[in-house]
């Protein structure tokens, strides 16, 4: 039960920051620009949340961390994981919400050279959300949801395999085996040589 537990929030965290950083590189928003031509911007996840690449990388290592974390580092590992699904969630939900300026305002500014919160927003035309930012914040949830599970079933964790501990009994070494007996002929070799085969 114990041992499921453990997979359950590392395959959870794994999997939920592989698509964290797969929404990064995603369309998250499409900007209508307010000119002769109309020109149509996108914006993926990684302009629009700068951290938001780097905090998935580091839920893929929190993740693999935890196979191999005891009970007290599994806790950490799993209130680490609290933390960062808190964070990406606070990210997100403003984005999710509507106060798309700011998240877009740089790649305005990037294709324009206008700069301001204000300047920029009258160059806006139509803001289109797509599902991605949705789809991110429930990912972080999940990222979340599998902190909380791991923190309360990590004390119960087994440690860490053998093979990486220190103080590991040493495997007991093998018995000696018996001399081999010596025929007539090997006696009588060592007997020429000066050697007492009887000993």
């Amino acid at each position: 039960m114990m041992r499921r537990a453990r997979l359950t929030a590392v395959l959870t965290t794994l999997g939920a920051s592989a698509l964290v950083l797969i929404a990064s590189t995603q369309t998250w928003f499409t900007v209508v620009l307010v000119d002769e031509s109309g020109r149509t911007l996108s914006v993926v996840g990684a302009d629009a949340v700068p951290v938001l690449a780097p905090l998935a990388l580091a839920g893929l290592a929190l993740g693999a961390a935890m196979t191999l974390a005891g009970r007290l580092l599994g806790v950490i590992l799993t209130l680490g994981a609290v933390l960062l699904g808190a964070v990406l969630l606070v990210l997100i939900a403003p984005l999710v919400a509507g106060d798309t300026l700011a998240a877009v305002a740089p790649a305005v500014t990037e294709a324009t050279g206008i700069a301001g919160d204000d300047a920029v927003a009258q160059l806006l035309d139509v803001v289109r959300v797509t599902a991605w930012p949705v789809l991110a914040g429930v990912f972080a949830l999940l990222i979340l949801a599998a902190g909380i599970f791991g923190a309360i079933t990590a004390t119960s964790w087994r440690t860490g395999g053998r093979r990486y501990r220190t103080d590991a009994p040493r495997p007991a070494s093998a018995p000696e085996q018996a001399p081999e007996r010596l025929d007539a002929v090997d006696s009588w070799d060592d007997l020429s040589r000066g050697d007492d085969p009887t000993r």
